[in-house]
């Protein structure tokens, strides 16, 4: 007799859920960080026209080697750092978590923050150790946070710059003081890197034990599905053993290498969103019964006063806007997130909230 699903699988995939990713047809969606400015139609037949001329009957270049030259020329990367690409920055966690995954093995995180550092570190069978921000302003408990390193000796230390959910850019001094203090390997993500105030990239350069996680995502190229990890060879050589052969498509290697040659459009995209973000947080600001957050990243974090964070949700969502109910986790009960979205698309969200809110 063939075995059942619970006599075959981990006995813990029965407390696990699937990532779950709500419909959003016919809505104004903005629950999933995404750039709403799609390709310009003067960029889109050249990529198309870049796109007829690969051989789709072939395997791509498994190594990505001219995307990652185009990424190094674009983003500055210093000839020190080797690059390793994956399918989003979730593949290149789950590839961290699995390397690392020795018996008794933890990985430590602060929380609230990217909900894949856990939920894949529970995957692969990891402890997590989650570290609390401070309650209201979510700023990082440095000490508390180095004593528990010190305690643990987690293999992996995740620290999102800025952080998802609550938009927070931390100090550079902050975060040096962790990696100081880390013993394992210590991973920024720097996935909002587009829209925040600076970069902790000359972090990754001056401590080969720190590695720096982006993603192409959020500056607009979310279909992609194109994640990059860089740090010191000695370590990456050995991730790329994990690696799966192609992970990386033609059609995304063809595709990211044609942005990043035009990627004066995207960062002209990512001044637009800061700048719809400013008028977004004040004009949240002037609606009574909202606390707003302030935000390095391309969404809002704000929380609800004289009502329910889910009574709030549902009403915009009959109003036919999709945003982020948060206000499952502890430090962000009464929270919700939005995703700064186009004048018109933020302008029907503060429609509907004003309405939600009477």
């Amino acid at each position: 007799m063939t075995k059942t699903p619970q006599q075959l699988l981990r006995a813990e995939l029965a407390n696990m859920h699937a990532y779950q990713v709500p419909d959003s047809n016919g809505y104004v969606k903005l629950d999933a960080m995404e750039n709403p400015f799609s390709l310009p139609d003067e960029l889109r037949g050249k990529w198309l026209q870049a796109l007829q001329e690969l051989e789709l009957n072939r395997y791509p270049d498994p190594q990505a080697n001219s995307l990652k030259e185009a990424l190094r020329q674009t983003f500055k990367i210093s000839p020190e750092l080797e690059i390793l690409l994956g399918n989003g920055s979730d593949e290149l966690i789950q590839l961290l978590v699995l390397a690392t995954a020795k018996p008794n093995a933890s990985v430590l995180t602060v929380t609230p923050s990217f909900s894949m550092y856990k939920l894949i570190a529970e995957f692969v069978g990891v402890n997590v150790i989650e570290i609390p921000l401070e309650k209201e302003t979510y700023a990082l408990q440095t000490d508390l946070i180095c004593e528990q390193i010190q305690a643990h000796s987690p293999e992996l230390v995740f620290l999102a710059c800025p952080n998802n959910p609550t938009g927070t850019l931390w100090s550079s001094n902050d975060v040096e003081k962790i990696i100081q203090t880390t013993t394992g390997l210590a991973v920024i993500d720097e996935a909002y890197a587009p829209f925040a105030a600076h970069s902790m990239m000359s972090i990754v350069e001056n401590y080969s034990h720190t590695l720096m996680l982006r993603t192409m995502s959020k500056m607009g190229l979310a279909g992609l599905r194109l994640g990059w990890l860089c740090g010191a060879e000695q370590w990456l050589s050995e991730f790329n053993k994990l690696r799966l052969p192609y992970n990386i498509n033609c059609l995304t290697q063809a595709s990211a290498e044609f942005c990043l040659n035009h990627i004066s459009v995207f960062n002209n995209q990512a001044t637009s969103i800061r700048e719809q973000r400013t008028r977004l947080i004040n004009s949240l600001q002037e609606i009574p019964g909202i606390n707003v957050y302030p935000s390095e990243a391309n969404f809002i974090l704000f929380k609800i006063l004289n009502s329910t964070a889910n009574q709030v949700f549902d009403s915009l969502l009959e109003n036919k806007v999709l945003i982020k109910n948060v206000a499952d986790n502890n430090l962000l009960q009464n929270c919700l997130r939005v995703t700064v979205g186009t004048e018109i698309e933020n302008q029907a969200f503060l429609k509907a909230l004003k309405t939600s809110l009477t």
